[in-house]
C-alpha cells in the first residue's frame, strides 16, 4: 500500500471516489490523523479537520487496492478517474 500527497483537492470528488473504491481508502492529515474514508462518520470528521472551504489543503492518501490507487492517481492528476 503506497501513499501519495494531494493538494487543493475537491473533497466531494474524494468522497465519491471512496464510495466506489474496491478496497479501503485512508486519508492522513498533516497532524498525523489517519481516517478511513469508507465510513460516513469518518467522512464528517475529515470534513471538519482536513478541509478548508470544500477543498483539502494537504493530505496523504493511501488505498488498500492497487486498482483504486491507479484511479485515485488519475483523479488527482486529471480531475477524473476515467481511462480514455
Amino acid at each position: 500500500m503506497s501513499e501519495f500527497q494531494i493538494h487543493n483537492f475537491d473533497f466531494s470528488k474524494l468522497i465519491a471516489f471512496a464510495s466506489t473504491a474496491k478496497g479501503e481508502v485512508f486519508l492522513k492529515t498533516p497532524d498525523g490523523d489517519v481516517l478511513n474514508l469508507n465510513s460516513r462518520l469518518t467522512q464528517l470528521l475529515a470534513l471538519s479537520n482536513a478541509v478548508d472551504w470544500g477543498n483539502i489543503g494537504e493530505a496523504t492518501i493511501s488505498c488498500t487496492d492497487p486498482d483504486d490507487e491507479t484511479r485515485l492517481f488519475r483523479l488527482n492528476l486529471y480531475g477524473n478517474d476515467e481511462v480514455k
